[in-house]
């Protein structure tokens, strides 16, 4: 008998609405393409298949991979895992925001594969903060998810209780973690920053 093959999956994040942004963030230019463009280029290069989360209806159909709609609509990112650990039927899913441009597909590659065995594996900083949006999350999250959403829970982190989670510290990542990975962008000032830093280290190569 031919042993399981497990496959690194990634389910970029796209169902939010931009309130705060004012327009779809994720269409905001990147350098020479959008930040959803940017997300999905990183991690297709390397996990074996990436999905797109989208809300509902036709939202990014030209994004060009395959989007999983949510059975919960509204209900934010925790409606998002659902539908992916839902419909993907994957063993476990790297869950990531698309407005996290700083964050790197190697460190989402090391997290997956570290929370192999675990519910979920997730990085946990010094000051104990937690990033739900760029974490692993194992198909033994969904029953817990789908309960949550019934109950009207939406905080990611509230999955945490009770379930086997590896925390990883940005020292357990080494060169693969950056004080900025988990930095996103929510406003027009994130925006602007972030744009002002990836120029300014662009000509710093040229």
């Amino acid at each position: 008998m031919e042993a399981c093959v497990r496959s690194d999956i990634a389910v970029i994040l796209a169902g939010g609405r931009s309130r705060r942004m004012g327009r779809d963030k994720l269409k905001l230019p990147y350098g020479n393409e959008t930040l959803l463009q940017r997300a999905t280029r990183l991690y297709a290069a390397r996990f074996d298949k990436v999905y797109l989360s989208v809300g509902e209806g036709e939202k990014y159909a030209d994004a060009g991979i395959e989007r999983i709609e949510d059975v919960f609509r509204g209900c934010g990112p925790m409606a998002g895992l659902h539908a992916a650990l839902l419909k993907t039927g994957a063993e476990g899913i790297f869950l990531l925001a698309a407005d996290l441009p700083f964050a790197n597909p190697e460190a989402a590659l090391f997290i997956a594969r570290q929370g192999r065995g675990c519910d979920a594996c997730v990085v946990r900083t010094g000051d104990g903060y937690l990033e739900p949006l760029f974490a692993y999350y194992a198909k033994s999250m969904l029953p817990r998810a789908q309960k949550a959403l019934e109950a009207g829970t939406y905080a990611m982190t509230e999955l945490y209780e009770g379930a086997d989670v590896r925390f990883i510290a940005p020292s357990e990542l080494g060169g693969l973690w950056s004080d900025n990975m988990l930095r996103n962008i929510n406003v027009p000032a994130d925006y602007e920053k972030a744009v002002a830093e990836a120029e300014a280290g662009a000509a710093t190569t040229q």
